[in-house]
């Protein structure tokens, strides 16, 4: 099975931090208020998920979710969160560490196309 969304070891450091100052986290990605098309972490449930989002999986043990609108320009790609320095626009938790959650994408090869991981739309998981 392809996963549809996936983490590097760096962001996953970050997470680890952030998860023994807030306790459980979750990303949604921005659909572009505040800080462009940016992976945001929040505490888990800070963020109301609602019919119009769609779960795409877990990353280091904290869900992903998208809104609908989204998923459809990135429903070909397979996303990658990372980290980078520099303070970005956001309410994301990293903020204030004068980092940053990034997404790296790529599309899917024919055969991951036929593999990829269930979504599941409009519930918290």
């Amino acid at each position: 099975m392809t996963s549809r969304v996936k983490i590097t070891e760096a962001a996953k450091a970050v997470i680890d931090t952030l998860t023994k100052k807030h306790g459980e986290l979750m990303f949604h990605q921005s659909g572009g208020c505040c800080d462009g098309s940016s992976p945001m972490c929040f505490e888990k449930g800070e963020l109301m998920i609602n019919e119009t989002d769609i779960w795409l999986g877990t990353i280091h043990n904290c869900n992903f979710y998208m809104s609908s609108d989204q998923f459809e320009y990135w429903k070909h790609t397979q996303l990658t969160v990372d980290v980078v320095e520099g303070r970005g626009s956001s309410f994301s938790l990293e903020i204030p560490m004068g980092i940053r959650f990034i997404i790296k994408s790529r599309i899917y090869s024919d055969k991951e196309s036929n593999e990829l991981s269930p979504i599941h739309i409009g519930e918290m998981v």
